[in-house]
């Protein structure tokens, strides 16, 4: 199966980038080929409305969800690639909707999405509401649960470009979870389901992106929705879309998602998956913080009248003014920063640092300064 074709073919290029809100949406939704399986089945905080998206008749049920948090938007975009596949009439669509029924929620966060915020309207992260249930979009997601009764939850979420692939120097582009169900982290059926099919889903991806996919730490929390329902009984997968080289814009890494969402049905749907690969699972490295956006090293510092050799690291802030995202690269820490790296590193070979300031790399200052008054960075970057 060409499964980079498929993602060609019903990439749905109406939305792109990062800023993804509910106006950008609701015509994909509103389509004569799609309207039919669309419902609104309640509405944020500020009123806005929450759809949902049912398609299939088979007897395997999948719920997905995406943009929980209002800034986490590459699944949803992987997500609308998937459902084109769905009503795109070919034989694969066929298979999938004769073996699953389908139910998905592309936005559960209207308002966190127009915000470009992880919180929602009532600044609660719906992630840490699962117990109590206390926020509209909260109560949808689990009502829609109860009366759906799935087989499988994909809990679908982006994760910052600060996390890497243990200590690989590379990036976590795609990470996984199987929650745990309690306290111990033990494994049960429902759980096992999970890891089985998680295993499987990375050795398509070792394929696309070897050594870019990172498991994501399983410490229980009740609170978080994935951690319920695996708790409830009901196998529960957590992807999360991370960071590709180059690709702030989360477009190579919507590809990766969207072929794990079609590696995870087919699998299911050829009855594929290889019983009791915990191993497999847990061999997947785990996430480890140990990226930042820029590295610079060997920087020459004048600091009170002496001169130092060390490097410091900036980070992209994701900033929307004027409803637009803006991606501003803050200085964040100066030091040694052994076990680090920059997805951008520049190597100053001595230069000496000089700014519009202080001439010394200050935490929350914006990356614009000069290497020996020759070689000028702005934002982060060299300008030429």
């Amino acid at each position: 199966m060409n499964l980079e074709g498929i993602f060609n073919q019903n990439k749905e290029n109406t939305i792109q980038g990062r800023y993804i809100t509910l106006e950008n949406i609701e015509p994909i939704l509103n389509r004569e080929s799609l309207k039919k399986d669309v419902k609104i089945i309640g509405e944020s905080v500020l009123g806005k409305p929450i759809y949902s998206y049912q398609k299939g008749t088979g007897k395997l049920k999948i719920y997905l969800w995406s943009q929980m948090h209002g800034n986490e938007s590459t699944t949803t975009k992987a997500l609308f690639d998937f459902i084109n596949l769905l009503n795109n009439g070919s034989d694969l669509a066929n298979q999938l909707l004769s073996a699953f029924t389908f139910y998905c929620i592309p936005m559960l966060n209207p308002d966190g999405a127009k915000l470009y915020t992880r919180a929602n309207a009532n600044d609660i992260d719906l992630n840490r509401d699962s117990q109590n249930l206390t926020q509209p979009e909260s109560k949808i997601l689990r009502a829609v649960f109860e009366e759906f009764k799935p087989d499988y939850c994909f809990n679908l979420h982006d994760q910052r470009t600060i996390f890497g692939v243990a200590d690989t120097g590379k990036p976590a582009t795609v990470s996984f979870l199987a929650p745990s169900y309690n306290e111990e982290r033990e494994v049960n059926e429902s759980r096992l389901k999970a890891i089985n099919l998680i295993a499987g889903i990375n050795e398509v991806l070792q394929n696309f992106i070897p050594g870019q996919i990172g498991r994501f730490d399983d410490s229980f929390n009740i609170n978080c929705i994935g951690d319920t329902f695996q708790y409830l009984g009901v196998p529960t997968l957590l992807f999360e879309a991370g960071h590709f080289a180059g690709d702030y814009e989360r477009e190579v890494t919507r590809k990766y998602i969207f072929i794990a969402l079609l590696s995870s049905f087919t699998i299911l749907s050829e009855n594929d998956i290889v019983s009791n690969i915990n191993d497999k699972y847990l061999n997947i490295p785990q996430n480890k913080v140990v990226f930042f956006d820029f590295m610079y090293k060997n920087v020459k510092i004048n600091y009170d009248g002496i001169e130092i050799i060390t490097n410091f690291v900036a980070q992209y802030k994701e900033e929307l003014i004027d409803n637009e995202l803006n991606f501003n690269a803050y200085i964040v820490e100066v030091g040694d920063l052994k076990g680090y790296y920059g997805h951008y590193e520049y190597d100053a070979k001595e230069a000496l640092y000089k700014d519009d300031f202080t001439n010394f790399p200050k935490q929350n200052q914006k990356a614009n300064f000069n290497l020996n008054e020759k070689v000028f960075f702005v934002n982060g970057t060299i300008i030429k």
